[in-house]
């Protein structure tokens, strides 16, 4: 018996790592937005039976089966839509698609205005990115600047603290100047300051 066929289990399949990040984002905006499409479709013949029901007094709902998906998007749509798809990152799919389905919920829009729903959603996502890569860029900006501020740097050169240098008087550099030094430790050098006589 051989243990092969019990070994391929870790394969990798060959159709997922075909696909690019950005391919996977647009198939699945794309998908999203024909599922909500089939639903709105649906939610509006629902709407319409039972207008009819009402109007009529008669329901023939058990008779009558779902019809078939009649709306489609032109052509110049589908070609737009998946333009601006590919350019969603694929971090920001899934909050797209939480975003979309909100929208949706919120309106519960006629078959016709899915795809200008989904495409306002799309430049809303766009914008966003955009925004928080300004701000990443900023941030870079400000974390590479270096970390002297300049305030500082020329207050650092207009004035320079010395504790030792006064042109005040105090009394007790006067009192310091008038005695003798005290004799000097054998360990320590002797500094004497020249006297100006």
């Amino acid at each position: 018996m051989s243990l092969i066929p019990w070994l391929r289990w870790n394969e990798t399949s060959p159709r997922l790592s075909s696909q690019s990040p950005a391919e996977m984002v647009l198939e699945t905006l794309m998908m999203e937005l024909a599922g909500q499409m089939r639903e709105a479709e649906r939610q509006q013949w629902e709407r319409n039976n039972v207008g009819r029901k009402i109007r009529t007094g008669v329901d023939y709902s058990w008779l009558a089966s779902t019809p078939r998906p009649t709306y489609d998007l032109s052509p110049g749509e589908r070609l737009q839509l998946e333009g601006v798809c590919a350019k969603i990152h694929p971090s920001y799919c899934g909050s797209t698609i939480l975003r979309f389905r909100q929208l949706m919920a919120e309106h519960q829009p006629e078959v016709q205005d899915v795809a200008r729903l989904f495409l306002s959603v799309l430049q809303e996502v766009l914008e966003k990115m955009k925004q928080e890569e300004e701000a990443h860029k900023l941030t870079r900006q400000w974390s590479l600047r270096p970390r002297g501020s300049l305030a500082l740097a020329t207050f650092k050169t207009r004035a320079r603290i010395s504790p030792f240098a006064s042109d005040i008087r105090t009394i007790s550099e006067d009192v310091e100047r008038d005695t003798p030094p005290p004799p000097r430790t054998w360990s320590m050098p002797d500094f004497r300051s020249p006297q100006a006589d």
